[in-house]
């Protein structure tokens, strides 16, 4: 597991203006830290990926430089995952990009279950995934949009990636998700509380983003 914040750089200061309950009311900029935590991210991951050397022509001559050898797949959890997705589109900007609808399904204030709606997904046999979602709270979400990619397609390599996950959530993910997998954290907060929200947390990073949605 990679979590940004265990070392000091500029990513604190796009953390702190995410949680800063005055800054973030300025919802363009909330949503463009969003993306630039995502873009440190897929710096990070970048590093991971295979790479081939390459000859390449410059006005002078040839030269070889090790690249890419195939771009990842960028697959977001709706909606707070779009500015998200953006960062990690604006650093892998080759990618094949797809979408998954995910809410919480409240039975009380307490209770709730993971429904999937929407799927959009590009050929994902044998590539490498990224699942982007800017929250990792309970991990359900993540695990049941892992579970109906596998559905349909077997990625060789499974990247997940929130700007703030909790112990809780990457417990659960350590137990439930089959196979090979590597987290990515812009921080690990402390615990979720009891309805299942992160302490400290930032709040809902879709009503920021976007405003309050109406709830039935």
């Amino acid at each position: 597991m990679y979590i940004l914040d265990k070392e000091n750089s500029i990513a604190n200061h796009f953390l702190a203006e995410l949680r800063e309950i005055d800054i973030q009311k300025d919802r363009y900029r909330f949503r463009r830290n969003l993306e630039r935590i995502a873009e440190l991210l897929a710096y990070e991951i970048s590093k991971s990926l295979y790479y081939q050397n390459k000859e390449i022509q410059t006005p002078l001559e040839t030269t070889s430089i090790s690249l890419m050898h195939d771009f990842p797949v960028i697959v977001s959890v709706l909606r707070a995952g779009l500015p998200f997705h953006q960062g990690f589109l604006n650093v892998f900007d080759h990618a094949d990009s797809g979408f998954i609808g995910a809410y919480r399904k409240h039975t009380d204030e307490i209770n709730f279950s993971i429904e999937m709606g929407y799927e959009a997904l590009p050929p994902l046999q044998g590539r490498t995934l990224i699942l982007a979602d800017p929250m990792l709270a309970t991990g359900k979400s993540i695990v049941k949009a892992v579970d109906q990619i596998r559905k349909i397609a077997k990625p060789e390599i499974i990247i997940i990636a929130a700007a703030i996950g909790t112990p809780e959530g990457v417990q659960f993910l350590n137990d439930n998700l089959q196979g090979n997998f590597t987290i990515y954290l812009g921080s690990l907060d402390r615990q979720l509380n009891e309805n299942s929200y992160i302490l400290p947390g930032l709040g809902d990073a879709g009503d920021l983003s976007y405003g309050q949605k109406h709830t039935h």
